[in-house]
């Protein structure tokens, strides 16, 4: 397993260096900062391990920059919370906070590495050079056929369909079979932040813009240059702000707040929806120019009770990627549990799905897992 560490400390850097020198099993490479290992990093690393706090670009920074490449642990000495959840975001899955026992990063590398193992013995679709699908339908097929042919373009592309379909998984798959796959891959989820700062984080601002700017910052597409930049939610988007996203999409330059200068980008733009946009242009909601400029490719995601050839695999695959997080010895369904899972309507689509099947590994008693233990009927 190769890995990288990114830590500024000297001291730090060499004593995690010859601590995990002792494992045969891994080959790692030290670097003191974020914009060395990118200059250095290739597909021939498994794992990256980063500090959070580092002159230059943090490690929050980095992890953008990243792309979902790579699988990521991060440390920090003195990390907020708020940091922390933003690197949830960005789908890091361990967060040591220092001083942290090297008995318990490496346990956090072992995770890593058997969720890699689990992810690689998935079954793919037959158009698929990526691994975040976890099943196969003829539904999902024609979607992903136009998911390819659009991801070799640079047109932006509107995804649509109901909440836990995966809008995000075909945002990022689309990013990583572009030829912008090597650039950055920024999600940005409007219904998640307030009005008054959604301008702010998509455009970036100047020190001392408003109050509390201390320092100068830049906005989701200053970070997204040269990449993808995901607008999820876009339908939520404030009608007072959706000229200047329209702007910023024909002109190809934003402007930060209290600033007078315009900076060019380079981003492709890929947005997601489960909002009647036609119906909100008739109430006034959204603008109509906006919507046919995000709207070039339009990609229907098929709910999952449309895909029910797909159920069983998706819930296979969950329950062994808990098994192995949860460090049980086995866990398999019942032909009962099967039954339930292909009988229930997923309202809440696979999102729904991986959280049954996690609350299911946990609870279930033995080493099968019984149609009760769904506890699909509250749901119902």
């Amino acid at each position: 397993m190769k890995i990288a560490i990114v830590e500024d400390d000297i001291n730090m850097r060499k004593s995690l260096e010859i601590a995990m020198g002792d494992y045969k099993e891994f080959e790692v490479k030290t670097f003191k900062n974020a914009k060395d290992a990118l200059k250095n990093l290739d597909e021939s690393y498994n794992l990256v391990i980063t500090d959070i706090n580092m002159p230059g670009m943090d490690g929050i920074e980095f992890v953008k920059e990243l792309g979902g490449r790579f699988q990521v642990i991060i440390m920090s000495g003195n990390a907020t919370l708020q940091r922390a959840i933003e690197s949830i975001h960005l789908g890091v899955k361990d967060f040591l906070l220092k001083p942290f026992d090297v008995d318990h990063l490496i346990a956090a590398i072992k995770r890593e590495d058997k969720i890699q193992q689990v992810t690689k013995q998935v079954p793919k679709t037959k158009n698929q050079n990526s691994k975040e699908f976890l099943g196969s339908s003829k539904a999902l097929e024609k979607t992903l056929s136009i998911a390819d042919k659009a991801a070799k373009t640079d047109a932006t592309v509107l995804l649509m369909g109901e909440s836990g379909v995966g809008k995000e998984v075909f945002a990022s798959y689309i990013h990583k079979n572009s030829p912008r796959c090597k650039k950055p891959f920024v999600a940005i989820n409007m219904a998640a932040i307030p009005d008054n700062l959604i301008e702010s984080e998509l455009f970036g601002f100047e020190k001392g813009a408003f109050t509390d700017a201390n320092e100068a910052k830049a906005g989701q597409f200053e970070l997204a240059n040269g990449g993808t930049l995901f607008l999820d939610e876009i339908g939520e988007m404030p009608y007072s702000l959706q000229a200047k996203l329209l702007r910023a999409l024909q002109e190809k330059e934003v402007r930060r707040l209290g600033s007078a200068k315009s900076i060019k980008i380079d981003i492709r733009v890929v947005s997601a929806t489960n909002a009647n946009l036609a119906q909100k242009i008739q109430e006034g909601e959204f603008r109509e120019d906006l919507y046919y400029r995000l709207n070039t490719i339009p990609l229907n995601i098929p709910p999952l009770r449309e895909r029910k050839d797909e159920i069983l695999c998706i819930a296979e695959a969950v329950c062994e990627q808990n098994v192995q997080k949860y460090g049980f010895e086995k866990k398999q369904f019942s032909p009962g549990a099967k039954s339930e899972l292909l009988e229930y309507n997923w309202p809440g689509n696979i999102r729904e799905l991986i959280s049954v099947v996690e609350r299911s590994v946990i609870l279930s008693e033995g080493d099968e897992i019984q149609k009760e233990e769904l506890y699909l009927d509250v749901r119902k």
